[in-house]
């Protein structure tokens, strides 16, 4: 049975810029998890379901485990002190670190503190989803440079996954692995190791309930999806819970493809680039799969603002392609709506 702190401990010799320091940075990760899995548990006992009454920079309503959820890891992190700055979908602007000791850490974490959090009162899974960073100017203020890092920058990648049981997910460009919270000694045991997606799965995860918003591209995806032809496996199952988290780990584990496209009401669709698209890719890539927004590579695209918003199309690779093969067919149909959001 081997930890989490164990392992990360001996990957590090594979790692040219892992030290104590990177260690450290994820085991706080996991004890601020630890600590929104223990709320997320009672939270049918306890007075945190429902609505805080607030708005976060997305403009969407946040629920009080989000706060929650957002407090834990910010506190995790400012008392570890190996983080200079954190990146959270629930803050506006990037929250900084003033005591000369965590000022002068190397790593930017990037967050979504709380995925899928619309289903917290329904049982549904929910996660949380974070990249790390590697400072670029160490020892002077924060740049510009340090925060927005093209996703090939990234250093590390993962999430957590609240459900059945807890897992916690993560590459370091060295292959993805898994590890399972045992709660009765406090521990994460790693469970899943060296995982990979399948070059073909037989689940397809997108809300079609939006449909009518669709481009023609990804219209054409879902109906090549529904074709009856056993040659191919087709047609595949749709599956689709509502949680990015819980979609790309069923699809890691069975063979699938996570679709969130922009639309004719959401061009960019509803993603955000830095803390959700871009560390789910970096696994997925580890993984063996793929992940696009429906035209490039989600880790050569560079953000110009911390809540950048992107499509995504993640999972096994050959379904990725089709997708993508079929979005470039039609491209001049995705043109007219991001022109609408351009304008």
């Amino acid at each position: 049975m081997k930890t989490l702190v164990e392992f990360v401990w001996e990957q590090q010799e594979n790692l040219n810029y892992a030290t104590g320091e990177f260690s450290r940075l994820l085991n706080d990760i996991g004890i601020a998890a630890k600590i929104v899995n223990r709320d997320i548990n009672r939270a049918g006992l306890s007075s945190v379901l429902g609505f805080e009454g607030s708005v976060n920079v997305q403009g969407e309503s946040q629920k009080k485990l989000d706060v929650i959820a957002n407090n834990e890891f910010i506190k995790a992190l400012r008392s570890g002190k190996q983080c200079a700055a954190i990146i959270s979908e629930e803050n506006e602007d990037v929250v900084l670190f003033d005591d000369e000791t965590t000022r002068n850490a190397k790593y930017i974490v990037a967050i979504d503190p709380l995925d899928g959090s619309s289903n917290i009162e329904v049982n549904v899974p929910i996660g949380t989803i974070f990249a790390i960073y590697k400072r670029k100017s160490v020892g002077t203020t924060i740049t510009r440079e340090d925060i927005l890092q093209a996703g090939d920058d990234l250093v590390c990648g993962g999430y957590v996954i609240y459900g059945s049981s807890t897992m916690l997910v993560y590459t370091t460009g060295n292959g993805v692995n898994g590890f399972t919270y045992d709660p009765t000694c406090g521990l994460f045991i790693l469970s899943h190791e060296n995982m990979k997606f399948a070059e073909d799965g037989g689940i397809y995860s997108i809300n079609e309930a939006n449909y009518i918003y669709f481009p023609a591209g990804v219209k054409k995806y879902i109906k090549f999806c529904q074709e009856d032809d056993p040659a191919t496996n087709r047609p595949y199952t749709t599956r689709y819970i509502g949680s990015l988290v819980a979609d790309f780990h069923r699809n890691l584990i069975r063979g699938g493809i996570y679709i969130y496209p922009g639309t004719l009401k959401n061009p960019l669709g509803k993603l955000r680039l830095m803390y959700e698209c871009v560390p789910m890719a970096f696994i997925a890539e580890q993984a063996g799969g793929m992940a696009s927004d429906g035209f490039q590579r989600i880790l050569d695209m560079h953000p110009k603002d911390i809540h950048q918003r992107c499509p995504l199309f993640i999972g096994s690779k050959n379904m990725v392609e089709k997708a993508e093969k079929m979005m470039h067919e039609h491209s001049h149909d995705y043109v007219k709506i991001y022109a609408a959001e351009k304008n």
